[in-house]
Order: structure tokens, then sequence, then C-alpha cells
């Protein structure tokens, strides 16, 4: 097990008792004795705080990776399994028709309609088509992500507790529905460190549909560091602007007086840490060095002039509009080649409660196609077998309808069974893993829970999850809470 790498509780411990005793008494320890043990203390803070950022903690990788780095593409509202991932032909057959009870037990369902005296079968909205020569069926909506069903490994068989939107994201990014603990990014972070001093090692990025119909929120803690040092938490680049505040020096300031700046701040904060040993003083070095080479990396980072006319057009018009979706999963490609280790992506836009028949097909016009893009520019590149790409949401939709149940116009959320799909980094390519009866209600072999999934990740980057911990508040904690097991199923 893991705890801090340079066990700093103890080291505060022993300063502040030593502080006690030369403050207080008189005899014991000479000037020179003080002077060696103080010294003893003090280190290069700054070096040593960079360095082990980068190389994370001694003994990781547990084992050989088959993922460098990771990238999420969080589809936040809960994307329709029905309509898009998980044909079901009894669905067809029986609209309108109510869900029998046998099928549909003691499910948990959200308060909006949990109470409902009729469950009426809402078929697809569209149809499904074979894709690739591995046969996949998806939706007709999704023509581009179809064309790398090669590529793709599909997991129908996903499951939650959750079945609101806050606690669910925050039950896969973090392992608890409730906030407080860190996300998925950070725990890689503070394993695995990063293959960059120019980059953060865990970038986000955040967008949502242009009708802006998804009301919700993208909160700090899905990406946050909680009690692991602020330094691995995920660096939010905005949508209008600079990418990140502050980095440009002020006016009269040339690059050469903010070294100097940060030099004689690096002395200051190093002799601050040999006196207190505050992990929070470690994560200043490192911000103020990373926002020093960031104001050269970002620049290049965010120029697309280099970029190929027919890479651009593969992502879509879009691709010029910051803030988008497919702005966003190129500046991601961007930040993967360039040593950052996880990448973020979070777009809203998938709650259908009332829209369905309008806005999901919109939806996928968004973002089906930027995603399909990341993935084939990953293979053009020769990135793509060591770069795992997760798609997916905090649940799915109910197959019943929502709203007027002669004339339902949504679906409401449904953790029970739903899809996620995989591609790259390990998994296997052209596969169907799992699958639910013929309601897409039950899942009827190879459940994988939220914590399964979480373990399967960190599986592929060389991580062992249930070695993993950081103590805390008198006990050891892990992503994976006590729970989760790898799927060996969707390894190839």
């Amino acid at each position: 097990m893991h705890t801090l790498p340079t066990d700093l509780p103890v080291e505060n411990t022993l300063r502040v008792t030593r502080r006690k005793l030369f403050g207080s008494s008189g005899i014991g320890i000479g000037s020179v004795a003080l002077a060696s043990l103080l010294a003893h203390d003090a280190r290069p803070a700054s070096t040593d705080t960079i360095a082990r950022g980068i190389q994370g903690l001694p003994g990781l990788p547990h084992h050989a990776p088959t993922a460098k780095r990771v990238v999420m593409l969080w589809q936040g509202g809960g994307p329709s399994h029905v309509d898009l991932f998980d044909p079901k032909p009894e669905l067809i057959a029986r609209g309108g028709q109510d869900i029998p009870e046998s099928v549909r037990g003691a499910t948990r369902l959200s308060t909006m309609s949990s109470g409902y005296a009729k469950w009426p079968v809402v078929s697809p909205i569209k149809g499904f088509q074979k894709y690739g020569h591995c046969g996949i069926e998806m939706s007709q909506m999704l023509p581009h992500i179809g064309s790398i069903a090669d590529e793709i490994c599909l997991v129908r068989s996903m499951h939650t507790e959750a079945v609101n939107h806050a606690p669910g994201v925050t039950f896969f990014m973090t392992g608890a529905q409730v906030p407080g603990r860190p996300s998925m990014g950070a725990w890689m972070s503070y394993g695995l460190g990063c293959e960059t001093e120019d980059l953060p090692a865990f970038v986000v990025m955040t967008s949502s549909d242009k009708a802006k119909t998804c009301g919700q929120l993208f909160f700090d803690y899905y990406w946050g560091s909680a009690f692991l040092p602020s330094r691995f938490q995920g660096v939010r680049f905005r949508n209008t602007g600079d990418p990140v505040p502050y980095l440009a020096n002020p006016s009269g300031v040339s690059r050469e007086a903010r070294r100097a700046l940060l030099d004689d701040m690096a002395v200051m904060n190093a002799a601050h840490l040999a006196d207190y040993g505050d992990p929070e003083i470690d994560t200043r070095i490192a911000q103020y060095e990373m926002a020093y080479r960031m104001q050269t990396s970002v620049p290049d980072l965010v120029d697309f002039s280099s970029e190929p006319k027919h890479v651009l057009e593969r992502y879509g018009p879009d691709v010029h509009v910051k803030g988008s979706f497919a702005y966003n999963c190129l500046i991601a490609r961007r930040l993967l080649e360039r040593g950052t280790r996880f990448v973020q992506l979070m777009h809203a836009g998938w709650d259908q409660h009332n829209n369905l028949f309008t806005q999901l097909e919109q939806q996928c016009k968004d973002t089906e196609g930027p995603s399909a893009a990341l993935v084939q520019d990953l293979k053009e590149r020769g990135m793509l077998s060591d770069t795992l790409v997760a798609w997916g949401g905090e649940f799915g939709r109910t197959p019943f309808g929502q709203g007027d149940p002669v004339k339902p116009n949504g679906r409401d959320h449904f953790g029970k069974a739903y899809s996620w799909w995989l591609a790259g980094g390990g998994v296997k390519p052209g596969h169907i893993y799992g699958q639910t009866d013929d309601f897409a209600w039950n899942i009827t072999a190879d459940p994988v829970h939220i914590h399964d999934m979480q373990a399967t990740i960190m599986h592929l980057v060389g991580i062992d999850h249930t070695k993993l911990t950081f103590r805390y508040q008198g006990r050891q904690f892990r992503l994976t809470d006590v729970h989760g097991h790898v799927v060996k199923g969707i390894l190839s």
C-alpha cells in the first residue's frame, strides 16, 4: 500500500516536537548541533517536488501497462442505451404497451417516475444497423462511431446504484456518491506522475449542447484531489479567453524577470517547507513552476495552424469553435501526444426528459463525429494501442416513456443497465461484452459495476486498484473503496 511518499505527517510531528524543545529548553543542544539538524531537514524543495510529480510513486506501475494515457469522453446527463447501443426488437413490437411488473421488479428509479401507474414502452426513435466487419449493431444516429466499430469494445451491461446526476457522476469519478474523495485522474497522477514538465498530468475541459437544454453543472470535485495533495487535482482549461488564467506576464514584466522572481520565491518556499513540512507548500512550488513553463507550451497547444486540413475536417466545423466538444477533442489529442496522462472531457446534453424526439439526434450530431475522429486520429499517429479512450455517462435512460403515458416525449434516468464503449489501450476491439433482457432493463450476462470499470481502467494503466491507497482520518482509502474487480472479458 502507498501513503505519502515522504511520510510528511510524521515529519511534521517531529518538527513540531523539536521546535517545542528548542523554544522551551535552554539546555541539551548546542547551536552547531541545531544547525546540523535543521540543515538535514531542509531539501531542494522545488527540484524534488518537480521530480516527484513527474516520476510518481516508487514501485508503480504495479505491472506492465497496456495504456500509457487515458482520455475520458464523459457524456453528462445519461445517454440512452435503448436508443443508441442496445437494440431490442421487443421494444419495437410492444411500443405503447406497459413493461410487465415481472421485468420491472423492485428497480430503484428517480422520484420523477418511481410513482408511475403506467410504464409504456417507447420504441427506439431511429433504426439500428450493423457496423464494421465485427457487425456491432448501433443506432443509425451514430454513423461515425459506427465507422470505428472494429476499434471499440461495447459494454452493454454497466450498472450503478445512482439515480440522479451529481451523485452518479461523483460515483464514477471518485468512487463514492458523496463528494470528498479524490477523482480518478488525481489518483492516476498521484501514482504514476506525468510524462512532461511543460503541461499538467491531468487536464479537464467542459462543453455543452448548443441549445443549452441540459441543466447539469460540472462541479470542481469531479476532478478534485480531495485529501491527496492538491497538485494532483485536474487543471481545468477555460472555454473563453486564455485556457488558463494568469499565465501571461503583467505589463512591463519580462520573462527573465519572472524567472528571477520565481527563483527567489522558491528559496523562501523551500525554507517554509523545511520549517513546517506542509505538503501544500510542495503544491505551491510545483504550480508556480508549471505556470512558468505553460507560458510557452499552452500557446503552441492551442495553435491549430500545423494541423492538416483533412484532420480538421474530420473533427467537423465546430473544431474551430472554442469550447465546443469538437474543439476539446482535438485539444485532447494534442495534450496526449505532448505527455499529459489523463484528459477528462465533460459534455452536458444527454438529459432528454421531455425532448427525446428532437434533442437526442442533435446531441449525436454534435458529439459522435468528434469522438470517432479522436479515435481515428490516435490510430493514425500510432497512439491508439497505448491510449485508452472511454465514452460513457453516469447512467442510461428508461425503456419506458416519461410524460403523458399516451404520448410520452422523453425518458427518465436509469442505472439498472446501460452501455459504454472503450477503444485502444488494451481492450478487445470489435467486441460486445454483456447483455440485457428483451426490454434492456435487467442484465442477463456479465454485469459491470461502476467499481469494476474503475478497477479495469486502473489495471490498463498498470495500477492494481487494491494497492494504490492513501491513509486519511485513520483508514486507507482507494478509488474503488472496498469493491471492484477487473473485467478480464474486455481485455485484449
